[in-house]
C-alpha cells in the first residue's frame, strides 16, 4: 500500500474540484484531486455554457480567464418569446452586468492545464474511491485500482464528485435532509455545426412545448426542445428535430435558427435537489454533489463556483489564522445563495414550459405572468438580476 498525505483531498475533477484545488493553491494550501474518469473524458464532456458575471470575475481574479476573455461570447441580454414574438431583456441596461457563454468543457480544459502547469497533483483514472474516518481529525481516502489499494491521509475532504458520486452517501444516516422535485418533462438537446443566427439566447414558450436557442462558439449552436423524460432518441431523426425546432422557434419577424450537421443529441432530465447540510465532520460537499438545478436558469456551474469560493476562503482562514468560524458556517453561507438560485431556476422553468394535464386556469395564469415579465421593467429587472448572478457574499 502506497501512502500519501495532503491538507485537502478533493474527489472529482469537474469544475468544482479543479477550481477548488486552484484556489487553494493560490492560498498556499496543498490538495490532491482524484478523478475516476480520464482527462480526455473530463475535457470533452459538453455541459453548461453560461457564466454569470460573478463566475467570470472569479476566473479572471484567479488567473485562469485569459482564453475566456478571448473566446467567450459576451451576452448583454436574452430574448423571451411567446406566440412567435420575441421581447428582449436587456441585462446591462437593467443591472449594469452581463453573462458570458463559454462551455463548461472549456473551463475544465483551462483549469486542468493550469493545475498541471503549477505542479498540481491531479490523478485521472485513479480507480475506485472510498472514504474512512470523516468524523475524525485525519480522514482517509482509499483508492482501489486493479486490486492495489493506496491511501491518502487528509485533514479535510471535499466531495466535488457530482450528483451520482460517492461522497454524499458517506454522511451517516439521519445527518442529511433531502429536498427535491422532479419535473414531468425533459430537454432533448442537440449540438449543431451551424453558425449562430442570433447573438443572444432565445427562450421560447410554444403550445407544443418550450424551446431554447443558444450557442457555444461562432461555429457551434446548442438547441433544446421540451420532451418527455422517457423520450426515445431513435424516434428523433435529424429532419424531425430541425422541423420541430423551426416550428417552436420561428418568429413573426422571419427569424429562425440556422440548420447544420447535428454533432450530438441527448435527453436531459429536469430536477431540483438540495442536500442539507453541506458538511459533516471533515467532509464538505460542493457543486452537484450537494445540489442540482433545472438548466433553465443556467445556474449549475455558477453555483459550484460560489461553493468553492466560500470553501477556499474558509480553509485559508483556518490554515492562515487558525480561524474556524468560516469553515463552521460554510454550509449556512452557501445555502443562502443555493436556495435563491433554486427559486429562480424553478420560476424560470415553471414560466416557460408546458405542463401536461394543467388546468385551463393555470395555463392562462402562466401566459399572463410571461406577458407581465415581458412588459414590466420591474419584473424584467428581477429576472435580469438573478440571471447575471447574485453577489457571492452578503446574499
Amino acid at each position: 500500500m502506497a501512502r500519501f498525505e495532503t491538507q485537502v483531498g478533493i474527489v472529482g475533477a469537474g469544475p468544482a474540484g479543479l477550481m477548488l484545488s486552484h484556489l487553494l493553491h493560490l492560498k498556499g494550501v496543498h490538495s490532491i484531486v482524484l478523478e475516476a474518469r480520464s482527462r480526455l473524458y473530463c475535457e470533452g464532456r459538453v455541459r453548461a455554457g453560461v457564466l454569470e458575471h460573478t463566475s467570470v470575475h472569479l476566473l479572471q481574479e484567479a488567473g485562469v480567464g485569459d482564453r475566456l476573455e478571448r473566446e467567450g461570447l459576451r451576452h448583454e441580454g436574452i430574448d423571451l418569446g411567446l406566440n412567435g414574438v420575441r421581447h428582449r431583456i436587456p441585462f446591462v441596461e437593467l443591472t449594469g452586468k452581463c453573462v458570458t457563454v463559454y462551455g463548461q468543457q472549456e473551463v475544465v480544459k483551462d483549469l486542468i492545464a493550469r493545475r498541471l502547469a503549477d505542479g498540481g497533483d491531479v490523478r485521472f483514472e485513479c480507480g475506485e474511491v472510498s472514504l474512512e474516518g470523516i468524523a475524525s481529525e485525519r480522514p482517509r481516502i482509499l483508492i482501489n485500482k486493479d486490486g492495489q489499494v493506496d491511501e491518502i491521509r487528509c485533514e479535510y475532504i471535499a466531495g466535488c464528485d457530482g450528483f451520482h458520486g460517492i461522497c454524499r452517501g458517506e454522511f451517516p444516516e439521519g445527518a442529511l435532509s433531502i429536498y427535491e422535485r422532479a419535473y414531468p418533462f425533459a430537454w432533448l438537446g442537440i449540438l449543431a455545426e451551424a453558425a449562430p443566427s442570433r447573438e443572444e439566447l432565445v427562450y421560447m414558450h410554444h403550445e407544443r412545448g418550450f424551446a431554447l436557442y443558444s450557442m457555444r462558439s461562432p461555429r457551434i449552436t446548442r438547441l433544446y426542445l421540451q420532451c418527455a423524460p422517457e423520450e426515445d432518441l431513435a424516434q428523433w431523426s435529424d429532419d424531425r428535430i430541425w422541423s420541430e425546432l423551426h416550428t417552436r422557434l420561428s418568429c413573426a419577424d422571419g427569424w429562425q435558427p440556422t440548420e447544420g450537421r447535428i454533432l450530438q443529441k441527448g435527453v436531459t432530465g429536469m430536477r431540483s435537489f438540495v442536500a442539507e447540510p453541506l458538511q459533516f465532520g471533515r467532509l464538505l460537499l460542493a457543486g452537484d454533489a450537494a445540489h442540482i438545478v433545472p438548466p433553465t436558469g443556467a445556474k449549475g456551474m455558477n453555483l459550484a463556483f460560489a461553493d468553492v469560493h466560500h470553501l477556499a476562503e474558509a480553509l485559508a482562514a483556518l490554515y492562515r489564522e487558525g480561524d474556524r468560524r468560516r469553515l463552521e458556517s460554510y454550509s449556512k453561507t452557501c445555502l443562502g445563495r443555493i436556495w435563491k438560485a433554486q427559486r429562480f431556476s424553478w420560476w424560470m422553468t415553471s414560466l416557460l414550459h408546458r405542463f401536461e394535464n394543467e388546468s385551463a386556469f393555470d395555463h392562462k395564469r402562466q401566459l399572463a405572468e410571461l406577458e407581465y415579465v415581458m412588459a414590466s421593467r420591474a419584473a424584467a429587472t428581477s429576472l435580469a438580476e438573478n440571471y447575471v448572478g447574485l453577489p457571492l457574499d452578503g446574499v
